[in-house]
């Protein structure tokens, strides 16, 4: 076994619990029955790009469909790019990032969360979805079922592309790591995960000089402190997608771990407090 394949196996037997709790039904979504949202205004705008964890549809609801109601939406206004059963990898190659750079603007801000499908196979055994792990110049060859060949990067290779380019359109980039599944272990203790992931995220975040927001860490906190009914109730599914109270917790995660950065791109858009003075 040469020293990569040691590599590659230490690496899937790592995400071996992400691809157990992978089990859910994932939407991959039929982008035309979505409807487009695209700047109504000149205002700023907050570009928000992910997968059904962000986005969703039914009973099941991603964070980024939340975020409008914490923000002062007079002065800054949300587009959710984010859809269902989409990678890193597939948000590349679909066009869909490209279209967000098309109108992004000097001034707008950028949240990226992608790693809930990213962790499947390469090939048809993960819907052609799956990256190559870690964050390097890495490729792989998978052949697609009308015979072409795609050239897989690396889950950092995209999340640091898209850093890349909307820092080049002057925009303001927060890359997050994904929120996590609903796990507890035979005590009933909430059990963490995207430990490799998150850090991964963050190395990202730290080579393209943007922000990193670790929403393994923020909602895993929130998890741990509530009793496993509690957290049961904010699901949808068997662990992976939130319900809306579930997406309200983790919207609010959202905000409250931007508020702790030093130098937050949404602290101008944030509505007053009562009683606060202008």
């Amino acid at each position: 076994m040469t020293p990569r394949h040691f590599r590659q196996l230490l690496v899937l037997f790592a995400a071996a619990p992400l691809l157990l709790s992978a089990d859910d039904d994932r939407p991959v979504v039929d982008d035309s029955q979505v409807k487009k949202e695209v700047p109504a205004s000149p205002l700023p705008t907050l570009w928000i790009a992910g997968d059904s964890t962000v986005k969703n549809q039914g009973a099941m609801r991603g964070w980024g469909q939340d975020i409008p109601t914490l923000l002062d939406t007079t002065k800054i206004q949300v587009v959710n790019r984010a859809i269902g059963g989409r990678s890193s990898r597939t948000f590349f190659t679909e066009g869909r990032w490209d279209d967000i750079l098309k109108t992004m603007k000097t001034g707008d801000i950028v949240l990226v969360q992608f790693g809930h499908n990213d962790v499947g196979a390469l090939d048809e055994r993960g819907k052609f979805r799956g990256s190559v792990r870690g964050i390097g110049e890495e490729t792989e060859q998978v052949k697609k079922p009308d015979g072409s060949v795609e050239t897989v990067h690396s889950y950092g290779w995209y999340l640091k592309h898209f850093a890349r380019t909307a820092k080049a359109k002057g925009a303001v980039v927060v890359l997050c790591s994904p929120v996590p599944h609903k796990k507890f272990d035979r005590e009933g203790k909430f059990v963490r995960d995207w430990d490799q992931w998150r850090g991964w995220v963050k190395d990202c975040a730290t080579a393209e000089d943007v922000l990193y927001l670790d929403l393994a860490e923020l909602v895993g906190t929130r998890y741990a402190e509530m009793k496993p009914a509690e957290v049961e109730a904010l699901f949808a599914d068997k662990g992976t997608h939130t319900n809306a109270a579930g997406a309200m917790l983790n919207a609010h995660a959202v905000i409250d771990g931007l508020n702790l950065l030093s130098d937050n791109p949404l602290a101008k858009f944030l509505p007053k407090a009562a009683g606060t003075p202008p």
